[in-house]
């Protein structure tokens, strides 16, 4: 790529960094955006929950987007994944995996997170189809179905307690002898919902669908849909490198206006909060796109 000196660079091309680099793009900024084509719902089959969208493909909707920023000409893509990002002078230099060195003013964020999934045979084959996260982007889709939570302790009951709006066929695993308190257990059990502390061995499932939880003892559990939030680390390490912070979730701490601590970097989307979905995305990294503009415009007046 020619051109390696740029007003911003933004790192993770999917939903976040796309609404940012629109934002940008029509504001008359040279902006890069870099992304290694590995979003973490790219085995999702479709996306709820965002307006306009709803039901669509993830991939379709990025491609959408990517086409209609690849107008603003000010704005380009390298596909690549960035490996390192120092402080130089009074912006930044950016390294990518080919041996490509671009430089900023500015860097965002917009990178996402990598889940962890466990070691539970069938887990990954199901996860973001019948394995799901988050009840508002796929809960319509499995109301009222036979439904588990895999959690333990004060995690499980609130996760219990949120799921059992969407259908009262609920049971909760806890993968392992309980930790809820027995006020807890009191609770849900008056709610109907079973609990079951055997470890789970594996998932039975069609193409990602699930039928089964199979627990180590063979006993088996039917069920349509599975809830469960894995751990997660950040997608890339380059702000953690840099000194942004990070709280106690091991999210990106941004203030109001999506800002870290390092003055002169942004980050948004999935990145940043636990409320993961392509609508949130989308609107924090056009809000990012446009406090980085009113910055540079500041600076410059």
């Amino acid at each position: 790529m020619k051109q390696k000196d740029f007003e911003v660079i933004i790192i993770g091309g999917s939903y976040s960094g796309l609404s940012a680099s629109m934002s940008l793009g029509r504001s008359l900024r040279q902006v890069l955006v870099i992304d290694s084509g590995l979003p973490c719902n790219r085995q999702t089959p479709h996306s709820h929950n965002f307006i306009t969208q709803d039901g669509e493909k993830p991939a379709v909707i990025s491609a959408k987007a990517k086409l209609q920023v690849d107008l603003y000409k000010t704005v380009h893509f390298y596909n690549d994944l960035a490996v390192k990002a120092i402080k130089k002078g009074n912006g930044f230099e950016v390294s990518t995996e080919s041996g490509e060195v671009f430089i900023s003013r500015k860097i965002l964020f917009a990178s996402g997170v990598k889940d962890l999934l466990p070691e539970i045979r069938g887990f990954a084959d199901c996860w973001g189809i019948s394995v799901l996260h988050c009840p508002y982007c796929h809960g319509y889709e499995v109301k009222n179905e036979k439904t588990a939570i895999i959690a333990n302790g004060e995690m499980a009951f609130e996760y219990a307690k949120l799921i059992s709006n969407w259908t009262k066929d609920l049971r909760l695993c806890t993968n392992g002898k309980s930790a809820l308190t027995l006020e807890q257990t009191e609770i849900l059990q008056k709610k109907g919902i079973s609990i079951f502390e055997e470890e789970i061995d594996s998932f039975e499932h069609n193409d990602g669908y699930v039928s089964n939880i199979v627990f180590k003892n063979q006993e088996k559990v039917e069920v349509k849909a599975i809830y469960a939030r894995p751990p997660f680390e950040q997608h890339c390490s380059l702000p953690i490198d840099l000194g942004c912070d990070v709280n106690e979730q091991g999210l990106l701490k941004v203030d109001a206006m999506q800002k870290t601590n390092i003055p002169g970097i942004y980050a948004s989307g999935d990145c940043t909060t636990q409320m993961r979905s392509v609508a949130i995305a989308v609107s924090t990294g056009s809000f990012a796109g446009a406090v980085i503009n009113k910055d540079l415009i500041d600076e410059d007046f």
